[in-house]
């Protein structure tokens, strides 16, 4: 099965042009800039229409208005993950959004750890501490969400969040994958990853 990887789109998701063939394709959030409805809506319209046979996304940090929200009206093939998971030809896949909701009442904490042990592939915006998450020497990954990921051990864990931290990196038996296809300016720089599983 292959997987087309891509994240922090920034509403300049319809420039993407020749976007290779895959399986699945898996946006990591941060589909909007400002958060509003009417980004969203053109995001899931372009998204629901691309021509993979399954789709997945999740909730960035800049995505507010998904907060809490009841996504209706998704073609049956596309999946909006909030803390929840989808089986596809029996691949499990999980969704943790980022919502600095979350952040301030301790529920993201308690959401990563209700990651259940059995996911073959993560999909989260943030990254984990000290991988792929490094901008102006800072690091702006979490540090439970690292161990939790070690503890869980899936196939792959694929995010974005950090625009100028680009890359792959594996360990012995994780792929972690950081996908943001827009540098620090908001420009399209990358392209999405193409992973099989």
């Amino acid at each position: 099965m292959k997987i087309l990887h891509l994240s922090d789109t920034h509403s300049k998701h319809r420039s993407l042009q020749n976007l290779p063939p895959a399986d699945i394709i898996i946006h990591s959030g941060d589909v909007s800039f400002a958060g509003s409805e009417n980004e969203i809506m053109d995001f899931m319209e372009w998204f629901g229409a691309l021509p993979y046979k399954y789709k997945i996304f999740i909730a960035g940090n800049h995505d507010d208005c998904l907060f809490e929200a009841n996504i209706d009206g998704l073609p049956e093939n596309c999946f909006y993950l909030c803390d929840s998971g989808v089986t596809i030809e029996k691949v499990k896949f999980y969704g943790l959004p980022m919502f600095m909701e979350d952040a301030m009442t301790g529920d993201y904490d308690k959401n990563i750890q209700k990651i259940p042990t059995d996911t073959d592939v993560l999909i989260t915006h943030q990254p984990p501490y000290c991988i792929l998450d490094s901008s102006a020497n800072i690091n702006y990954g979490d540090r439970n969400l690292l161990q939790t990921v070690l503890k869980i051990q899936p196939k792959y864990h694929l995010f974005g969040h950090i625009h100028d931290a680009y890359g792959i990196e594996k360990t012995d038996s994780i792929s972690f994958v950081n996908t943001a296809i827009l540098n620090e300016r908001y420009e399209i720089t990358n392209k999405p990853v193409l992973l099989e599983i």
